[in-house]
């Protein structure tokens, strides 16, 4: 089926293609069996947009976590403790996986001027977005992709052919002048932070391996998030038919029904993307993750190579990101969204969590056994903390379960005198249901530490008595 000139296929779990028909996605069986693509389709081709608003926006406020600076321009927010944290700890996961491939970091600027020939001839393609800035007699625009910075960086490395891929990284402010109706939370912001990976490749066949590397990378780190994804390739259709097999083995090896737009002929700096867009909590389609096969810009900016004859040559450069930092913050809120409206407990995961377990004493003469529990525990590289506030226990245990705490450790004089904690563990609980545990410290110590494996970690960005913490809202 075509919609204006694309024409869109569905390759299945097994390999096999399925033409689609855009005005009835459920003649195609792919799509009636899997409801995250169906609604995929529906939102992002189709055009459906739902009325309510996304969840996340309230839960980011209620957590204490992002709100909306007034002060500043729209689509510019201010990040409270416990969303710096996390948004920090999703930069480091995404930074891990950087470094994994063996990327290089580097740092380029924020601003650029708009009378350099190449950097004007890629910025005009996004015009209307641009941020722009009078200085004296110049005019200068934020940057709103990190390509410019680094691609006059790349003008002027030396490669040869041997260290062929070279992989660079940056994780950079970025700005674009969404209009005041498209920016809607930590969704679509005109101020946000953004993660850059991109691979020199000496020709294509070199950029279809990494672009298979860094979608298997990006569905891990999706997976490692808590995330589900739909899968979608855009193309050039002769590129589509000259890479068949590359196609359909990734989409079999991704393990996902995967959408194909193919288009006529190329439009774009790129000649392949594939897309990881996620379904929010009231059905509304956005972009996560991509990797592109970009065929122009060593061309514009003279990014070359050598060979093993002494000839220069120009490179394949594959773009590619896991997404904008808020954007993946929005999805890990809008996950916990769908947890509550299929009737569970929402959460984050346990490495995500501001606090990872919230010991509470019942009575004053706990507290100093509290606090020994939690700097264990912090000693541990876990983050505790401890409510020592003039409330009771009922309305202390509510409150932690309001914030989403994953382990809510209660201590008396059983406990005390034991040296255990009385934990309910909320992925274990329901509604009204809670899951209670008596566990010595160092079983609680080890059934969080086996949760945050292969996870980032960083302390509490507040202080570890909760009577010492003030209200940011």
């Amino acid at each position: 089926m075509t919609l204006g000139e694309a024409r869109y296929l569905v390759i299945d779990r097994s390999g096999r293609e399925h033409e689609l028909d855009l005005t009835d996605p459920e003649k195609c069986p792919p799509v009636a069996e899997d409801p995250m693509l169906k609604q995929f389709i529906l939102s992002e081709e189709v055009g459906y947009m739902p009325h309510e608003p996304p969840a996340h926006i309230e839960l980011m406020r209620r957590l204490e976590l992002v709100d909306y600076e007034p002060a500043s321009d729209v689509g510019h927010m201010r990040f409270y403790p416990k969303g710096a944290l996390m948004k920090d700890l999703i930069a480091d996961w995404v930074l891990g996986v950087a470094l994994s491939l063996g990327a290089m970091v580097i740092e380029t600027p924020t601003m650029y001027r708009a009378d350099e020939p190449d950097i004007r001839a890629q910025a005009e393609r996004f015009v209307e977005k641009d941020y722009k800035l009078q200085v004296g007699n110049k005019v200068l625009f934020l940057r709103f992709a990190g390509d410019f910075g680094l691609f006059r960086m790349m003008k002027d490395v030396k490669m040869s052919v041997r260290q062929l891929p070279v992989r660079v990284f940056e994780i950079a402010p970025s700005y674009r002048l969404e209009t005041r109706r498209e920016c809607v939370g930590l969704r679509r912001m005109r101020k946000f932070t953004m993660p850059d990976l991109h691979c020199f490749c000496k020709d294509v066949e070199q950029a279809l391996e990494e672009f298979r590397l860094l979608t298997l990378k990006y569905a891990e780190l999706l997976k490692g998030l808590g995330l589900d994804f739909v899968h979608a390739y855009r193309a050039e259709e002769a590129f589509y038919e000259e890479n068949r097999d590359f196609f359909v083995k990734l989409a079999v090896e991704l393990g996902k029904p995967t959408l194909v737009q193919l288009m006529p002929e190329r439009k774009h700096y790129w000649a392949l993307k594939n897309e990881f867009q996620y379904v929010d909590s009231v059905g509304k389609s956005f972009q996560l993750s991509t990797v592109q096969i970009d065929v122009e810009d060593s061309e514009r900016y003279g990014i070359t190579y050598v060979d093993t004859d002494g000839s220069e040559k120009g490179c394949t450069i594959v773009h590619s990101s896991p997404g904008s930092i808020e954007r993946l913050m929005c999805a890990v809120l809008e996950e916990a969204a769908k947890m509550m409206k299929a009737g569970g407990l929402a959460m984050l995961p346990t490495w995500l969590s501001p606090t990872q377990v919230r010991v509470i004493p019942i009575a004053d003469r706990h507290l100093d056994y509290a606090l020994k529990v939690a700097e264990e525990l912090v000693r541990a590289g876990i983050r505790a903390d401890v409510d020592d506030r003039r409330r009771s226990m009922d309305w202390k245990v509510r409150m932690a379960g309001m914030e989403w705490v994953p382990y809510v450790a209660v201590v008396g004089d059983k406990e005390v005198a034991q040296g255990t904690v009385m934990v309910t563990i909320r992925a274990k609980s329901g509604p009204d249901r809670p899951y209670k545990l008596s566990m010595t410290i160092d079983e609680l110590r080890q059934a969080v530490l086996k949760e945050l494996e292969g996870k980032p970690r960083r302390p509490h960005y507040l202080p570890i008595r909760l009577s010492m913490r003030p209200a940011f809202r």
